[in-house]
């Protein structure tokens, strides 16, 4: 191995965007800015957070910005296809996604429902897009009193299923998973993910979801980073979603996590015990908690909460390790609508042997899998550029 770090360890904040991206306006998305509306708006204080650089990258609040940042800091933009979390983690990992997936918002064909009802043996409710809790209040109650599935879509391309834990166990509701997965993710209807969505309570009003989500995605299109790291025999450790992101290729162990701040403790944890190798950890809430339910505020708070554990995540690195705090999307939860946003995303680069310094708006997020390749003489499989020189101090 030739580059200076020894261990890698990459945190997605997930739906965490530093404002719009060159291209955004053909998403509809020219006014996006999640963390700067946040900032502002929300009233977030990120000291340990800004200290990084983090508040020096949004365009619409100065609020945070830091006269000379601790660590390296820039905004990537993505080349690929579409704004889901499949291409966003995808294309960070070295993976250009050309052709985007299949949109649903006026809901999924009878072609493929009636397939679907028929194969689960269960009718469907909603079928349309919309916010996964506002359905729960609206057609709940309907789900628990005749056991039909509750089947939406979002802004995404997302075949989800959501039901309650007493009237359909979660793995039942995964076998319903299993069988949409084969009927929408194929070249027919061209769906990128399917959700199982369980949730749990007493009546519309205090109906909330579990942390049995799981999601069944289409595996990537070629090799990614995490591929050619496991053929050089160099661990990765999965935190989150990752796993169910990659359908598990080129990972070799993994753990689910209930929140964002057991995300943080997980990996934590990782380094704790893993000597090598690339830490990739998934922060979901931002993205489902807060983002896709416009809650301004929920959302400052959470950044806070990440904020208060920075101290905690610089405090477990070695002297040769390499901290990378990125986004996959972003998710402005002051914009209209409760959909993802085209957007730059955050690039901080911390550690011990990290050169601290404007990184500027780079070109792609395979910048970060093209650095880690450099690193762990990788070199030339994998497409973006790199910063390694750029940070190595």
């Amino acid at each position: 191995m030739s580059g200076p770090y020894q261990r890698a360890v990459v945190v997605v904040c997930d739906g965490l965007g530093v404002g719009a991206a060159p291209d955004a306006h053909l998403f509809g998305d020219a006014h996006a800015d999640t963390l700067g509306h946040v900032l502002s708006l929300g009233h977030a204080r990120i000291p340990n957070l800004a200290a990084l650089g983090l508040g020096n990258l949004p365009p619409t609040c100065s609020a945070a910005r830091e006269a000379a940042p601790r660590a390296g800091f820039g905004r990537l933009a993505e080349q690929s296809a579409g704004k889901d979390t499949a291409t966003g983690h995808w294309e960070m990992m070295g993976l250009l996604t050309e052709k985007a997936f299949k949109l649903y918002p006026g809901g999924f064909p009878p072609s493929l429902t009636d397939r679907f009802s028929k194969e689960t043996g269960r009718r469907i409710l909603g079928n349309k897009a919309a916010s996964g809790t506002e359905i729960l209040k609206e057609l709940g109650e309907q789900h628990v009193a005749t056991g039909d599935l509750i089947v939406y879509t979002s802004g995404d391309s997302v075949f989800q299923i959501a039901a309650h834990e007493k009237v359909v166990p979660p793995e039942e509701l995964y076998r319903y998973c299993q069988i949409a997965y084969r009927l929408a993710c194929g070249e027919e209807f061209g769906v990128c993910r399917v959700i199982a969505r369980p949730f749990v309570g007493e009546g519309a009003a205090s109906y909330k979801r579990t942390p049995n989500r799981r999601d069944f995605p289409v595996p990537p299109s070629g090799k990614t980073l995490l591929d050619h790291l496991a053929a050089a025999s160099l661990p990765v450790y999965g935190v989150g979603k990752i796993e169910d992101i990659f359908t598990g290729r080129g990972i070799q162990e993994a753990v689910h996590t209930v929140s964002d701040d057991d995300g943080v403790n997980r990996t934590i944890a990782a380094l704790k015990r893993w000597p090598r190798g690339l830490v990739f950890t998934n922060l979901v809430d931002f993205d489902t908690l807060f983002g896709h339910r416009n809650d301004v505020q929920g959302y400052a708070r959470n950044l806070e909460a990440l904020d208060a554990r920075i101290p905690d995540l610089l405090a477990a690195l070695r002297e040769d390790d390499l901290l990378i705090l990125t986004g996959d999307h972003g998710c402005d939860p002051s914009d209209e609508s409760t959909d993802h946003t085209r957007e730059y995303v955050p690039l901080i680069v911390a550690g011990r042997k990290v050169r601290a310094g404007a990184l500027g708006d780079r070109t792609s997020f395979a910048d970060i899998a093209a650095t880690l390749a450099e690193n762990f003489d990788l070199a030339g499989k994998i497409p973006g550029t790199s910063f390694l020189k750029a940070i190595a101090a």
